[in-house]
């Protein structure tokens, strides 16, 4: 009798610990999964972060241009010179993305965010095919004042505009946050933590939407999912900062 009881006891303490081993295997799994997914959605690729410009070249040029330096605060400014067209592109391209970045215009000044950027000589200007979000000085810029205010800043250039209040004037920095997914047709723009417009990407409302501006006509506007962010170059001094991008 005492001998079985002796085995019952042996066999009850193996099955307990069998069981705690396999709860601990268990709880170990399911913690450490959330934790690699997390980390698999928010990889940030840094474009510039104060101290170097490898990440960026001349549009339609293998260097960066002379006119886009770095300030001693560890901003990216673009300083215009005697000849326009100095525009600069990303060297890896996007489709899906989300960019973020910081911007300061010059008073009475004029610059831009593009994407889907095509690079070919037949399009002198990044422009051409990239889609923009305007970098202005609302308070003296003539663009402020047309276009039933799609030229004003934050504005999805000459398609939708962008509330006055969500922008900050000339010499402070704004919150950009630009959001481009193909997959779900969908572009969302958020200004100083403010969500101010969505949009879709391509498709039939898109066409839509470039078909009643000025790109109209234009053959290679927003024709490419795939391509680089541009940063524009309009004759007027402008600060860039702390830019990443995150991939969708």
């Amino acid at each position: 009798m005492k001998k079985i009881t002796t085995l019952v006891l042996v066999i009850g303490i193996l099955i307990a610990c069998k069981n705690d081993k396999a709860e601990t295997t268990t709880a170990n799994v399911s913690e450490s999964s959330p934790s690699e997914t997390v980390q698999s959605q928010d990889k940030w690729i840094t474009l510039f972060d104060g101290s170097s410009l490898d990440k960026w070249r001349g549009y339609l040029s293998d260097s960066i241009h002379k006119e886009w330096t770095i300030e001693e605060d560890g901003s990216m400014v673009f300083t215009p010179g005697d000849k326009g067209g100095k525009n600069i592109i990303s060297k890896q391209k996007f489709t899906n993305f989300v960019l973020s970045l910081e911007w300061k215009i010059s008073a009475g000044g004029n610059s831009g965010i593009f994407w889907g950027v095509f690079e070919d000589a037949k399009y002198p200007e990044a422009y051409q095919t990239g889609a923009e979000i305007q970098v202005l000085d609302n308070a003296l810029h003539a663009d402020a004042k047309v276009a039933n205010g799609t030229h004003k800043a934050g504005s999805l250039y000459d398609m939708i505009a962008c509330p006055d209040e969500h922008v900050k004037p000339a010499g402070e920095w704004n919150l950009c946050v630009l959001e481009i997914n193909h997959e779900a047709n969908k572009g969302k723009v958020s200004m100083n933590g403010t969500e101010v417009m969505t949009f879709p990407v391509h498709g039939e409302a898109w066409d839509k939407m470039v078909k009643n501006s000025k790109f109209k006509d234009w053959e290679g506007f927003a024709k490419y999912k795939t391509g680089h962010i541009g940063l524009q170059d309009h004759s007027d001094k402008v600060w860039y900062k702390n830019i990443k991008i995150k991939e969708l």
